[in-house]
Formats: C-alpha cells, structure tokens, sequence
C-alpha cells in the first residue's frame, strides 16, 4: 500500500468535487448522520480537518476540534493535508476525543482518512449523487474501518459509527456496512 500521507491527500481530493456540489439551499437537508443536517456534518468535518491539522503539529486541546464555519471546508481541507506532510513521522498525536490517549502519527492519518471518505459519502448520499473513491482508497478505508472498536462504544451517545449493519455486501457497501451506515441511504 502507498505511504498513508499520499493515500490521505488523495481521499482528500476524492470528495472535493462532491463537496463543490453543496449549495446553500442544501444545508437543511438531512444526512446519513442521526440527527444532523448538512451545515451540521460540514462545520463537523471543518471542525475535525482543523483539529487534526493542530493535532498533528503540537498538543493541543478538545477545542481545537469544535465544529467550524463549513464555507471554510476547502481552506480546512488544506491545512490538514500540509499539516500532515509536515509533521514529524516520528510524533505520537494527543487526540482529547479518545480520552487524551496517544498515537502514532500514521494511525492518526488513518483515523482521518477514513472520516473523510465516509464523511464524504454522507455529503454526496445528502445530494443524490455518487462518489468516485479509487481501489486503494477503497482498501485503505476497509483497513480502517475494520479496526473501528464496536460494543458499547457504538451505542453511547455522540458515538462515531453506529453498530455495524448485518450485510454480506463486499467493496463500498460492506464498508459503510461494518460502520453502521445504511449504504442504500437516501
């Protein structure tokens, strides 16, 4: 697999063109997030590409990871991808969202990037239309996703993934699947 930085700018890039699609007549609509409408998931995701970013470079506070002004996605979507290109490899990350616990900077990396591609899934599943991950991504976010924690992490409140769905589906759908989310959404 190619190195996690390079597989991370590129889901980046994958869910650019679905997110340019977002008008502002669609932030009302509702998304496959329980509870959240499209400006809530977008300032989410703003919030979380700027915290990471921070993360990434220096310790940093549960704050830094508070949703953000979603018009700023791009500039968002930016800083976290030139963050991690420039942050050490050698760091180990204080993430305040898992309990002020430590990881290595490639296990970071991954955590976002399987938030950007699912995250981008809702956005494109709230608008009607497809997304274009590519194989290696598509793997990459299986990996991932399959090292999600289940049980009673799933199913307390503000939980990240819902319990895993029972499917027998492969690819994509297995994937939103084993993170609780309905690949037939819409």
């Amino acid at each position: 697999m190619q190195n996690i930085r390079e597989l991370h700018r590129r889901a980046v890039e994958a869910i650019r063109p679905v997110l340019t699609r977002v008008r502002p007549a669609d932030l009302d609509r509702p998304t496959p997030c329980a509870g959240w409408d499209l400006r809530t998931l977008l300032a989410h995701m703003t919030g979380q590409d700027r915290g990471f970013a921070a993360a990434a470079l220096a310790d940093v506070s549960a704050e830094a990871f508070a949703p953000a002004d979603p018009e700023t996605w791009a500039a968002g979507a930016a800083v976290v991808v030139a963050a991690f290109a420039a942050a050490d490899p050698a760091r180990s990350v204080l993430l305040p969202e898992f309990g002020d616990r430590r990881f290595p900077l490639d296990t970071v990396i991954g955590f976002h990037l399987l938030d950007t591609l699912v995250h981008g899934w809702d956005v494109a599943a709230t608008l009607g239309t497809p997304t274009d991950y590519d194989d290696e991504l598509l793997t990459a976010v299986r990996q991932q996703a399959e090292r999600v924690p289940g049980g009673a992490a799933r199913t307390a409140p503000g939980a990240a993934f819902a319990p895993a769905l029972p499917t027998a589906a492969d690819g994509w759908a297995g994937t939103l699947a084993l993170l609780g989310r309905d690949p037939n959404w819409h």
